[in-house]
């Protein structure tokens, strides 16, 4: 078995076999699930001085629900309604190369130190990377040649999971 840390390593370097391993490995769901949360508890304590120790637990529970939502859509909408001819997969395989895509999240910690202005720096230095390392994860899970549609299919989930929180969320928020 492939060590923990190894994969996690891989996967912030956006090593395009980790995924393709990850994807046909069944028993790597604890460790994708295991990254995410990793992932949100740095984002929480990056962003102590913001949300203090309560939002330290609302962004792990919200980034745990937010993989698992855009995992599924992003399985719809890639593997359902915008397959290429070779798109074969599962559910399982996208939580599972899209969770170990959250690996630079573990970078979000670095927010803690006090440094004027650098939380956001990490922050969003983190999310482009992050990105990026989903897009390679959609593209290997959907067996997807054109990373373009793969670019796409992350989008457009994006959009459509921030609208879904934006309604559980906003509601009762007046401006």
């Amino acid at each position: 078995m492939t060590s923990f840390k190894g994969r996690i390593i891989r996967a912030a370097k956006l090593d395009v076999a980790l995924y393709e391993e990850v994807e046909a490995d069944r028993s790597a769901m604890s460790q994708a699930m295991l990254v995410v949360v990793l992932s949100s508890l740095a984002a929480g304590l990056g962003g102590l001085q913001r949300g203090g120790l309560s939002g330290i637990l609302l962004l792990t529970i919200g980034a745990l629900a937010g993989w698992y939502i855009w995992a599924y859509l992003t399985y719809f909408i890639g593997a359902k309604l915008l397959p290429e001819p070779q798109t074969d997969a599962d559910p399982g395989q996208l939580l599972r190369t899209i969770g170990f895509s959250s690996s630079p999240g573990l970078l979000r910690v670095l927010g803690i130190i006090p440094i004027p202005g650098l939380t956001g720096i990490v922050f969003f230095a983190t999310a482009i990377w992050m990105l990026v390392a989903m897009v390679i994860a959609v593209k290997q899970a959907l067996d997807y040649n054109s990373t373009a549609r793969a670019l796409g299919i992350c989008v457009i989930g994006w959009i459509i999971q921030a609208l879904i929180f934006g309604l559980l969320f906003g509601f009762g928020r007046t401006v």
